[in-house]
């Protein structure tokens, strides 16, 4: 173990003393006990965690984990949690994309209520790409082809006259069950040359709205404009985009035969192995949903360590499809960056 001592000054008259113990592992810790978090003794805490920029060059990482359609799982290393955290909000709601915001019915002889029906509409996500588009400025206006998407949902119900009796809804009746794909694109301006509907459409044409019987009416048209998070979760981009720190586990003794096997299911699959003799051994700790059933057994409690790395933060983003989850994330660096940029402007200011 090595202490260092750091000797400044404040205010030329008063001494300050600080104190840093390094150990051979570094990386601050939480440790987990039966019923509490438990802070590492060599660890004092962020607060007293000074920032150097060199420092958090060398220390920061970004690894992309798992990359498969939608969804990113990626680890930021070396961080305050008020910068992980930053970037989990700004994806949730300040990241932008495109949604249905108007509705206008001029019929709807459903059983389901025009604001129910309207709401519904306006939670189908949209293909189009939000960084094409602008802001919507008056709320009166009806709209420019650089900033609105308009859409019309037209649609009857009626009874099928090839089948006379069937316990089949769908084989009866035609335009039985309403579903997102029915929805259809109105280019607006010059729209038509710069994409095509499968640009711009719902991202899913499975996303049932509502069902109907003989004589049912739907008739509205649809405009979908630029928006936030903040002002609606509608425009949020993603489905969920969360973060957990990375657990550590050791074992501090050796666990064979039927201890093993109570050992490894106290903890999630992956994370406790079995060797060819029925040793465990810590597999892959990152799987752990740190539990603590372990501690439910009194011949296991002493025989394993948890802990959770305290800068290390593994990202899980999954978008709903207008934008990739890699592209989110970049769009809220952005995001970030301006607002950083924005604030020095300001208090550097005259």
């Amino acid at each position: 173990m090595l202490v260092v001592i750091k000797l400044s000054y404040e205010n030329t008259r008063f001494l300050k003393i600080s104190f840093k113990m390094q150990t051979s592992d570094e990386r601050p810790k939480l440790y987990m006990d039966e019923h509490k978090l438990k802070q590492d003794p060599h660890d004092y805490g962020l607060a007293d965690d000074p920032f150097d920029i060199e420092s958090f060059k060398k220390k920061f990482k970004i690894i992309v984990v798992r990359y498969q359609g939608n969804e990113l799982e990626f680890d930021m290393v070396g961080v305050h949690p008020g910068i992980a955290n930053a970037f989990r909000r700004l994806m949730l709601s300040e990241v932008p994309s495109m949604a249905i915001e108007k509705v206008y019915i001029h019929n709807n002889t459903s059983i389901i209520q025009d604001e129910v029906l309207a709401h519904r509409l306006g939670l189908i996500p949209l293909k189009a790409d939000p960084r094409l588009f602008e802001y919507r400025g008056d709320e009166s206006d009806q709209g420019t082809e650089q900033d609105t998407l308009d859409f019309e949902l037209k649609v009857k119900c009626s009874r099928r006259k090839d089948v006379k009796e069937s316990s089949n809804f769908d084989s009866i009746y035609k335009n039985h069950k309403i579903y997102s794909g029915q929805i259809k694109w109105l280019p607006k301006g010059k729209q038509a040359q710069i994409y095509s509907e499968s640009d711009v459409g719902p991202i899913d044409d499975d996303i049932l709205i509502t069902q109907m019987r003989p004589g049912h009416e739907l008739d509205i048209r649809l405009a979908a404009v630029k928006g936030i998070g903040k002002d609606h979760a509608k425009f949020s981009p993603v489905a969920t985009a969360f973060y957990r720190l990375l657990p550590e586990v050791k074992l501090k003794k050796d666990v064979v035969g039927k201890d093993a096997f109570l050992l490894q299911k106290c903890f999630s699959p992956g994370v406790i192995g079995l060797d060819e003799n029925d040793r465990a051994y810590v597999k892959n700790a990152r799987y752990d949903t740190c539990s603590r059933n372990v501690y439910r057994y009194p011949q296991l409690a002493d025989v394993v360590e948890m802990a959770r790395i305290r800068d290390h933060y593994i990202f899980t983003v999954e978008s709903l499809g207008a934008l990739k989850p890699d592209v989110i994330f970049i769009e809220a660096v952005k995001l970030l960056k301006s607002k950083c940029r924005k604030f020095l402007d300001e208090i550097e200011a005259p």
